[in-house]
């Protein structure tokens, strides 16, 4: 199925429903299906043919799902930028990729201008807001356009979207997604658009994105109304939740956290919301269940997949997130908090040796995903593509276990985790246990070069506010929760830690900053 099917149902089914609400716009449906035709022949004019790539770079806004609807219609390939991308970055994306037409915010344009001459591919520039000398202006070439229907040729096994991982070393990689990437996830788990309900769904990650994206293309299968969000701002989140009455909301755990850590938190009338998903990066069991606590009503998903996944893979229920029950009962249920659930119904996960051997119950291995909607293979790299992709298994490179009710518990990147003395320690077991100390707010564990143990375990944690971390009462209190191997054996307090825009710890950073030895 065309993904840009999508759109075309939801716009006959709810014509009138409002689509997006952005920066004090709304645009219905049918509203939206007639910006993207007419935005498809504008693109076509200008030269985009089937198979051109089509790139953005932009915050948050309606033109991206504008542009990404309308590639589909001209079997284009859609390319989102990260709009943090620096000149050397987006450089190298840009040629990398070799796009027909880059569309860009303002505040990109002059970036752009100094290597535009160097990507030979570029032949139309399109500013997104504003004007730009020597610049198309979105609004002008989409209203000068025909609305003729464009119907596309491409279907399921064809390219649709590229989008670059956001590598934490080295220039990132192209991740090559079809239609049907995201078609058999959508049509599997996302119910189409019903005339009686209404759902508002405040969006809030970025759209270069695979989350980002995920929810957009669920939304608007779904005929929901999108609110969209620049880029994050907790307190504008909250008012925007208010006013709109938001019922459904993406967040990585460090979102929601500086939402309910907010003194405006009390100040805001959050009792829409329905579901909160979260993922992206590890959520603390501190968080969610504040989280919980704090905003009753509310049920919670996580959900875990990747940027080569093109979607979820596997996902913890709203009814595991509910803390009811004896306790014995609870007590398993705050254990299956801290795992990713269980595999969906449209992809088989396993978990296997180095060898490639699927390994036995609770055994620490790799995670692997077999399905339709993973991706074809990294762009123009064959090698990187038959190390991810084996025997039609994707390696998606994070460690995790299958406990006997078949939830799967992560251990960390398998770049990440720890070797001392021939045992395995996992980062994200003790940095749970961290989490759990009263006076830790945020930690992170890293392996530091022994010359006798290989590697020893070192944590770097930021204080709570008000709080003195005292290092050794910090060791002992995981020496007393986990085997002694896996205890920290020093302690590093920061200000904060280093974060990608998604808040994934940069641990190579941390690594680089303190990996001089341990001593004693």
């Amino acid at each position: 199925m065309n993904t840009s099917e999508f759109l075309n149902i939801t716009s006959l089914i709810v014509p009138d429903r409002t689509a997006v609400i952005f920066d004090g716009r709304r645009i219905t449906y049918s509203d939206l299906a007639l910006r993207v035709a007419k935005l498809a022949n504008a693109l076509r004019q200008l030269g985009v043919e089937k198979g051109d790539r089509i790139a953005t770079m932009e915050v948050n806004c309606n033109e991206h799902i504008e542009t990404y609807f309308a590639a589909a219609k001209l079997d284009a390939i859609y390319v989102p930028i990260n709009f943090r991308a620096s000149q050397s970055e987006l450089e190298y994306m840009l040629n990398d990729s070799s796009p027909t037409v880059l569309l860009a915010g303002s505040r990109y344009t002059d970036m752009i201008e100094l290597i535009s001459s160097k990507v030979e591919s570029l032949k139309a520039l399109i500013v997104i807001d504003g004007v730009a000398e020597g610049w198309h202006t979105y609004e002008r070439i989409v209203d000068s356009a025909p609305d003729d229907e464009i119907y596309p040729e491409s279907d399921e096994d064809d390219l649709t979207m590229l989008m670059f991982t956001a590598g934490t070393t080295g220039f990132p990689k192209g991740v090559m997604l079809s239609h049907d990437s995201f078609s058999s996830y959508i049509l599997s788990n996302v119910s189409p658009p019903d005339m009686e309900v209404e759902e508002k769904n405040i969006l809030t990650v970025p759209l270069y994105h695979i989350a980002g994206v995920q929810a957009v293309m669920a939304a608007v299968y779904g005929g929901r109304t999108l609110i969209i969000q620049r880029q994050f701002e907790p307190v504008e989140w909250m008012t925007l939740v208010e006013q709109e009455k938001a019922n459904r909301a993406m967040m990585v755990p460090t979102m929601l956290k500086m939402i309910l850590d907010h003194q405006e938190f009390q100040n805001h009338d959050l009792s829409s919301l329905e579901v909160i998903t979260y993922g992206a990066a590890p959520m603390p069991l501190e968080v969610i269940r504040r989280a919980i606590a704090m905003l009753p009503g509310t049920f919670f998903i996580n959900a875990f997949g990747q940027t080569e996944t093109a979607a979820t893979i596997t996902m913890l229920p709203p009814e595991d997130h509910i803390l009811e029950g004896s306790d014995e009962e609870i007590e398993v249920k705050l254990k299956r908090l801290t795992s990713i659930g269980k595999p969906l119904e449209d992809v088989e996960v396993r978990i296997v040796s180095d060898e490639g051997k699927q390994v036995e119950l609770g055994e620490t291995g790799e995670i692997v995903a077999r399905g339709s909607r993973l991706m074809k293979g990294y762009w123009k790299q064959e090698q990187a593509t038959a190390e991810a992709l084996r025997g039609g298994w994707l390696y998606t490179g994070d460690l995790g276990y299958f406990d006997e009710d078949g939830y799967i518990f992560l251990s960390g990147r398998a770049k990440d985790f720890i070797k001392r003395g021939g045992e395995m320690v996992s980062p994200e077991e003790v940095e749970q246990v961290l989490h759990s100390h009263p006076a830790i707010d945020e930690a992170a564990i890293i392996g530091v070069p022994d010359l006798d143990w290989g590697e020893r375990v070192r944590a770097i944690v930021v204080a709570k506010s008000g709080e003195t971390i005292d290092s050794s009462e910090v060791i002992e209190y995981c020496r007393s929760r986990l085997s002694s191997f896996k205890k920290p054996e020093s302690v590093v307090v920061v200000d904060e830690l280093p974060r990608n825009p998604l808040g994934k710890v940069l641990k190579r950073i941390l690594r680089e900053n303190y990996n001089y030895p341990i001593v004693g």
